[in-house]
């Protein structure tokens, strides 16, 4: 199996990767697309990673590393639809024993599912999927979540909040 790198260090070189990334770029479809290739390149053991966008009751798939994905969850439903009812970062050690689970890539066996926010709203949700079981924890939460907010201060957001409030 694939060791993990849970180290400081090996965090703080993806932060500084993510700032080099961005650069001046303001587009936040590209922005969000190199984020989740960063996340899925750069983490072991991550076999999908990207985001959904809240679209009145659906979160809607956005851009994303791996496999084919489920293009609508509604938000009542998985870990997404959690994560955005609980307002917080959700961890799933082991998806099979997760009530309304929604199978998207059989091969996922735990998942860690952090809220985009935008001036204090959730806008949708960075979804990080793993085939090993008990892959996440407390401190790559807050990690992700602190990418997220360099992500969303960096970019253009307001255009594609109304995209998504407009389509359905």
């Amino acid at each position: 199996m694939q060791e993990l790198d849970l180290s400081l260090n090996h965090y703080l070189a993806i932060k500084e990767k993510l700032e080099n990334i961005l650069g001046d770029e303001k587009n936040f479809i590209t922005n969000a697309s190199n984020f989740a290739s960063l996340i899925f390149h750069n983490l072991n053991g991550v076999n999908w990673a990207g985001f959904y966008f809240i679209s009145n009751e659906n979160l809607v798939l956005g851009p994303f590393q791996g496999k084919i994905a489920c293009t609508r969850i509604p938000i009542s439903e998985g870990v997404c639809g959690s994560c955005v009812k609980a307002k917080k970062a959700v961890i799933v050690p082991d998806v099979h024993k997760f009530p309304g689970y929604i199978p998207c890539d059989p091969s996922a066996n735990s998942e860690m599912v952090i809220p985009v926010i935008y001036k204090n709203k959730i806008i949708g949700v960075f979804d990080i999927d793993s085939p090993i079981y008990n892959r996440f924890n407390e401190m790559e939460a807050e990690f992700i979540s602190s990418l997220l907010e360099i992500l969303m201060k960096s970019s253009s957001v307001d255009s594609i909040i109304t995209y998504y409030e407009l389509h359905n």
